[in-house]
């Protein structure tokens, strides 16, 4: 059975139909991209797989459990990474499970017990503005970790850094998604990005937004740097961009 699937879902703003008859599926352990140009109405279907928004059509499952509209079920993490200036890494990361009803130091003793896991040993007791991008996003991601170890729903989480922060982000997550197996959805527009980190790619494309194309990447993971420069990256990466070109024709 599929951990997370989203069947046949549409969404309109008004008379203004933003995604339409969107089915997708995400297995256990799996690293899945959701990638298109902006405005495609990717992040309008995070919000339905989210519970934030309910579809007109379609409905969605999480382990076979029928979790249309419902919020709280899926962890879901921005494109910012929304640390609280005034609360230490700790404290941040740990939030989900105070939330949740945990007493503050019992969640703090569970976060900590994961810092070193994340590459966050020493930064308990800082606060987010004494921490770079990459570490921000490092807690962030912890955070949503906590929030739910089901099924993430990350927002392109590295656009904001610098090429290569972007790239030692990309060889860490890829590290630690093989330590915790979190099922994870990923929306980028980055074709690189989505054909190093992914097991399969979702190539969504027009107006209104509807997958063109389902990419199995057929490669072993965690990828390094030698992946981007092979063969295979490329054939991948020219049929990527041969289904892009052919749906902005």
């Amino acid at each position: 059975m599929d951990k997370l699937t989203a069947s046949n879902i549409s969404v309109s703003y008004g008379s203004n139909k933003i995604i339409e008859n969107i089915s997708l599926r995400l297995q256990q352990g799996e690293i899945v991209s959701l990638l298109g140009v902006s405005g495609v109405g990717k992040t309008t279907l995070f919000n339905v797989l989210s519970g934030l928004l309910v579809p007109e059509e379609g409905s969605i499952t999480l382990d076979g459990e029928n979790i249309t509209g419902k919020t709280g079920k899926l962890s879901y993490m921005l494109q910012k990474d929304m640390l609280l200036p005034f609360k230490t890494i700790v404290d941040n990361v740990a939030l989900p499970l105070v939330i949740k009803g945990e007493k503050r130091k019992l969640a703090r003793e569970k976060a900590s017990a994961l810092f070193e896991e994340f590459g966050l040993e020493g930064t308990q007791l800082k606060y987010p503005r004494q921490l770079s991008g990459g570490m921000r996003q490092r807690a962030a991601l912890l955070r949503t970790y906590l929030f739910s170890d089901q099924v993430a729903l990350l927002d392109e989480p590295f656009s904001a850094l610098d090429t290569i922060t972007k790239s030692n982000m990309h060889e860490w997550y890829l590290q630690v998604m093989e330590n915790i197996k979190l099922s994870t959805l990923f929306i980028t527009h980055d074709i690189d990005e989505a054909i190093l980190l992914s097991d399969r790619v979702y190539v969504m494309t027009g107006k209104p937004g509807h997958i063109s194309e389902e990419l199995v990447i057929d490669s072993e993971r965690p990828r390094g740097d030698e992946f981007l420069v092979s063969d295979e990256f490329i054939r991948y990466k020219k049929h990527i961009n041969m289904i892009l070109k052919k749906s902005s024709e």
